[in-house]
């Protein structure tokens, strides 16, 4: 008696609750529009300057300009610039080391910035007898002659070390 191969097909009854297309679908109720939107939603945008979703279709690039009427005018202000130092004799290599210690530095204070600034000064004039009766030195350096407006104007100027 011979046995039945082991590759043979069972044969079984198939049941299907799907309609008689077999698979042919009706595409006109799936919308195929990009993930950024339908047109009709992009023209919307477009024309709506308070929208939130006007940033969405730039794509991450800041404007240079404005749309004024039908006619885009570029605002030079609005064009960023980059301040690129003159590296021409600068001995350093652009590498820092992974294997280079960690600097713990704190937090610096208006005390800490007295002591860098004045007080090696007074003590000098102090040990000269070049200060006065209440104290105010005889030669004030270009720091001490500053008034708090000054000063604070030109801690505010552009390249001041103010982060």
């Amino acid at each position: 008696m011979a046995l039945a191969p082991a590759s043979s097909i069972a044969r079984t009854r198939l049941f299907s609750t799907s309609a008689a297309a077999y698979g042919k679908k009706n595409f006109r109720k799936f919308l195929m529009h990009g993930k950024r939107g339908t047109r009709q939603f992009k023209e919307q945008v477009k024309n709506d300057p308070t929208s939130e979703f006007r940033q969405m279709f730039s794509r991450g690039v800041r404007p240079v300009g404005e749309l004024v009427g039908k006619k885009y005018e570029v605002i030079p202000e609005m064009i960023p610039q980059l301040v690129v130092p003159d590296l021409e004799g600068f001995e350093l290599k652009p590498y820092v080391s992974y294997r280079v210690p960690d600097v713990i530095q704190g937090e610096f204070r208006p005390q800490d910035l007295f002591h860098a600034v004045y007080s090696r000064k007074i003590a000098e004039d102090f040990k000269a007898g070049k200060l006065d009766e209440e104290g105010r030195p005889q030669e004030p350096s270009e720091e001490e002659q500053l008034t708090p407006e000054v000063a604070k104007t030109k801690a505010l100027m552009i390249g001041s070390d103010r982060f």
